[in-house]
């Protein structure tokens, strides 16, 4: 429904009430300043304080482990680092004659060494310093610079050795230099420069260097000693432990190169080694070595040997090789000649063996020095013509004669005798030439020494049987024909040769060697027979050996020229010339041994070139040891006999 009435509102336009003037503000109040309200401090005190609590229980836990658990091992370290070792060079004993003449000794000389730490860029101040020192060492040391170098860049160590047994002038030329370095450093670091020093690190050692006074003499017996100041040959390295001693060793606190001398030290001391007294008489090694050289070098031969040894004794008085060397400068010896030929070359001794073969068949009772032994031109046995070295119609000669005259024929028929049949015959001889030593060690103990070669009997050809006893077929050294000649000077007992007769140690107590040993080969009598016949060499006219007398003095001896085996090619080729004896005949005092190894000028045959030698040393050796000439006639044994008697 539409319509108005009364209580009814009608719409329309709002009406707006009216609005009471506003009342006046009252003007805000002043700001107060704001205050900050600081925590409590507790907390804060609690964090520090646990802080500092961590803090010193590191430090704590630290100080446990370095003192208490790891202590030794930091305390090596420190010693590493700060201390330094130097050996200390034991000094090499003496090598002297039988009257101690010095044939090797020790001069003072210094190792060079080095420390790498100071040569690193840190230490040193310079960034090349290895190369810097090298450059300046190498000339002074004889040594290559880029050797030099990396071994001053050696790492993990503080001790190299550069260069070992070095003169005094050789050290007062890098202390020289070093001076010089120090100085220019320190004005360097005066004008705020690094102060490099390139050679702060390089000190000595105290050592000593192997001399030789008389250079190249008995050179072969001496050996030698190596760079590392070992023996290296000879008997330097036969008694290399007793001549070397102990090295001693000394640790002391340095500081930029230098002792601190208020640090402390430590000190072993070093053990001198012993000196060695030999047998040999240097004035005979002179003599024997002198004529052994000029009959080499006259002969164009290969090499040659002379052994001089006192029957009595068993000691060597001489063992002279040709050529030599000198072994106090190695940079100039031949390898060939670096060894002692007279004891290590084997080969034929030739007719000088035929002394063997008469000796068994006088000690079995199968002949005396005047039986009669008829030798034909030529001798067929087994697979072979045997001759001797001259064509000559039916010789009639003693068994004395068959030795003066080298009869290859007369010796085959002699020992033929020997058993009832040439093997046992070859059995007989066999035992002989073993006690005589051939094929057995000679007892001298040399470093390199040969036994020489002897098969044994039942292996023997069917040539063999017939060479061997004249010298062809078996080998030997020169020492083991010297001992043979011994022997029978010394009554049929043979002494083992010696080379030396003791030994003094640092407290100069003298230890002689042991007493050699000795053993009966043939008896008395037969040694004086073979004595005699031997005499007949020389003394006939008809002997070989007549080149070897000596006025005055009865010389019993015998010549050999065998065919030699060429080393290289296995086969023969050229001569062994050789002559053994010993003097005085009736009294013997002193056996020689000389032998030369294809010669290939002049004469070849033992008597011709090897008599004149042992005539000279011979001579020589008797004379030094003033032996009184023979008062006596020699025996004066047949050395032929007429046919039919």
């Amino acid at each position: 429904m539409s319509g108005e009435g009364p209580g009814r509102k009608v719409p329309g336009p709002a009406r707006r009430r009216p609005q009471k003037p506003a009342a006046p503000r009252r003007p805000a109040p002043a700001r107060r300043p704001h205050t900050i309200r600081l925590g409590s401090p507790k907390p804060r005190l609690r964090l520090v304080g646990v802080g500092l609590t961590f803090v010193m229980l590191a430090f704590v836990v630290r100080l446990l482990q370095v003192q208490a658990v790891d202590a030794s091992a930091y305390s090596s370290k420190a010693t590493e680092n700060r201390f330094t070792r130097h050996f200390l060079a034991a000094e090499r004993g003496e090598i002297t004659d039988r009257k101690g003449v010095a044939l090797a000794t020790s001069v003072d000389a210094y190792d060079i060494t080095a420390d790498p730490k100071m040569f690193t860029p840190q230490e040193s101040k310079a960034p090349d310093a290895p190369e810097q020192a090298a450059a300046l060492l190498a000339p002074i040391l004889g040594k290559d610079a880029k050797a030099i170098a990396k071994l001053l860049k050696t790492k993990n160590t503080r001790y190299i050795v550069l260069a070992r047994r070095q003169t005094p002038q050789v050290w007062n030329q890098i202390k020289d230099l070093q001076r010089v370095f120090a100085e220019k450093a320190t004005a360097d670091r005066k004008n705020n420069g690094p102060g490099a020093n390139v050679l702060a690190g390089v000190f000595k050692d105290d050592s000593s260097k192997r001399v030789y006074p008389n250079g190249d003499l008995a050179a072969g017996i001496l050996g030698y000693v190596n760079a590392e100041g070992k023996g290296g040959g000879g008997l330097e390295s036969a008694l290399d432990k007793k001549l070397a001693g102990k090295d001693g060793e000394l640790t002391y606190a340095q500081s930029g190169g230098r002792r601190v001398p208020t640090a402390g030290s430590s000190e072993k001391p070093a053990v001198p080694g012993e000196d060695i007294e030999l047998t040999i008489d240097r004035d005979i090694q002179w003599a024997a070595q002198s004529a052994i050289t000029e009959q080499v070098e006259k002969s164009g031969a290969d090499r040659g040997y002379v052994i001089v040894q006192d029957t009595r004794t068993g000691e060597v008085l001489a063992m002279a090789n040709a050529p030599g060397f000198d072994p106090g400068d190695l940079s100039r010896a031949s390898s060939a000649a670096m060894g002692n030929a007279a004891l290590q070359d084997v080969y034929e001794p030739g007719s000088t063996a035929k002394v063997m073969s008469m000796a068994a068949v006088l000690e079995e009772k199968k002949a005396t020095p005047e039986t009669h032994v008829e030798v034909p031109n030529r001798l067929h046995r087994g697979d072979r013509l045997f001759k001797d070295d001259i064509d000559h119609p039916t010789w009639y000669l003693t068994l004395n004669g068959v030795l003066a005259k080298s009869s290859n024929i007369g010796t085959i028929l002699a020992t033929g005798q020997l058993g009832a049949t040439q093997p046992e015959a070859n059995r007989v001889l066999y035992s002989y030439l073993t006690r005589f030593g051939i094929g057995q060690p000679t007892g001298l103990g040399y470093p390199g020494e040969s036994r020489g070669i002897l098969a044994r009997p039942e292996a023997w050809s069917t040539s063999q049987q017939y060479t061997i006893p004249f010298g062809q077929g078996l080998s030997l050294n020169a020492m083991q024909a010297t001992s043979v000649y011994s022997t029978i000077a010394n009554g049929g007992v043979r002494i083992e040769p010696t080379l030396v007769r003791g030994t003094k140690g640092p407290d100069g107590r003298f230890t002689p060697a042991p007493a050699p040993d000795k053993n009966r080969v043939v008896s008395e009598a037969t040694a004086k027979a073979l004595a005699g016949m031997l005499e007949s060499v020389v003394d006939d006219q008809e002997g070989t050996g007549t080149k070897a007398r000596i006025p005055g003095y009865r010389v019993g001896g015998k010549t050999g020229t065998s065919n030699r085996v060429d080393p290289a090619t296995g086969r023969y080729k050229g001569y062994t010339a050789s002559f053994a004896g010993f003097a005085p005949a009736d009294n013997p005092r002193v056996t020689v041994y000389c032998a030369i190894q294809n010669p290939t000028k002049g004469s070849y045959f033992g008597g011709q070139i090897c008599g004149p030698i042992y005539k000279k040393v011979m001579e020589f050796a008797l004379k030094t040891l003033q032996v009184a000439p023979t008062g006596t006639a020699p025996a004066g044994l047949p050395v032929t006999y007429e046919q039919g008697s």
